[in-house]
């Protein structure tokens, strides 16, 4: 079987992407993913608000006026006990790029260009392969427009890729009002990827102490059906290759991700879960499973249950709406 793919102008051995964790901040086990069967990696994120730190602008902005509210300064997190780093971070990167063969993608967290630019360029010198902007903002000012929200991505898009070489994918959310269009706009903002979609994690109310608690929990399969819709849709499009991420967990969750159009399926919580060996499993199950239905590579079966690509493309819009709730029967 060919399971080789494209994605940015990298050539991959394979689908399978890991996307940002915790496992990525160890050179061990980043090689153990390339030994598992990893195409690529990407790496965990440098937060924009580390880079402020780092230049003491958010350390004086956290403790203004701290004298009479010491309690505020329980409200962010202790960017200073970060295990990593701006420096450190550049180091880790060429560390990576030099332990496996696979290509590294190196990833920022933030919503303003300031220090990207800055750090977009010294990631590419430390020896990424590629940059994946995660776009990470919720307007909450009700006097904020829907262009003013879609003007921050596409300028920040736009002023990172005239300072880079490498290729640059953004990772998007799938809360715009007409995501084709912001779609095509990052499109001609130069966006190489569109990778689809963010996790929002959503904080919980803690009754007992009355305060706004943290809480994660993993992806499971079943996230990934906004994924595979929005792909569908867009495949033959827009120029930007495109990867999904959120719910690939399985063999069948990667393989759909490509017929619905993805260049790339990432897997972040299905490791966390079941370990990086997993992804072995997750190749040979793809394997099997084009085998016996006579698949000889991924380029066959990119895009083959694309909405363009279906007998009934309104299977994606309001008439599989109105289908789903036709369909269900209430239990006895």
């Amino acid at each position: 079987m060919n399971l080789s793919t494209n994605y940015m102008g990298l050539s991959l051995k394979n689908p399978l992407v890991v996307s940002p964790s915790p496992l990525c901040q160890e050179i061990d086990s980043i090689r153990k993913m390339e030994d598992s069967g990893a195409a690529a990696v990407v790496l965990h994120s440098l937060f924009e608000e580390q880079i402020t730190l780092e230049s003491q602008e958010l350390d004086r902005y956290l403790t203004q006026g701290t004298e009479s509210y010491a309690e505020s300064l329980s409200y962010f997190p202790d960017l200073g006990n970060y295990r990593i780093g701006p420096e450190e971070y550049l180091e880790h990167v060429r560390q990576a790029k030099d332990a496996v063969d696979i290509p590294i993608i190196g990833s920022l967290n933030g919503v303003s260009t300031g220090g990207w630019i800055e750090y977009a360029k010294a990631i590419e010198d430390a020896g990424a392969h590629a940059l994946e902007l995660n776009i990470y903002y919720i307007p909450t000012s009700v006097e904020m427009t829907s262009q003013q929200v879609e003007g921050m991505y596409t300028d920040l898009v736009r002023n990172v890729k005239k300072s880079i070489d490498i290729p640059v994918a953004v990772k998007l959310n799938p809360y715009f009002s007409s995501m084709p269009q912001m779609a095509r706009q990052l499109d001609v903002a130069g966006a190489d990827a569109l990778v689809l979609f963010n996790r929002f994690y959503q904080p919980d109310l803690d009754l007992e102490n009355l305060q706004v608690a943290p809480n994660l929990e993993l992806s499971t399969s079943s996230e990934l059906r906004l994924r595979l819709r929005w792909v569908a849709i867009l495949f033959g499009h827009i120029l930007a290759d495109m990867a999904i991420t959120g719910g690939v967990h399985t063999a069948e969750d990667a393989l759909k991700a490509i017929m619905a159009g993805a260049n790339v399926a990432m897997m972040t919580s299905a490791l966390l879960v079941n370990g990086i060996e997993h992804l072995a499993k997750v190749q040979a199950d793809m394997e099997q499973w084009m085998e016996k239905h006579k698949y000889e590579s991924i380029s066959q079966m990119r895009g083959s249950l694309s909405q363009r690509s279906i007998a009934e493309p309104a299977a994606f819009e309001r008439a599989n709406y109105m289908k789903v709730l036709g369909s269900y029967t209430p239990p006895v």
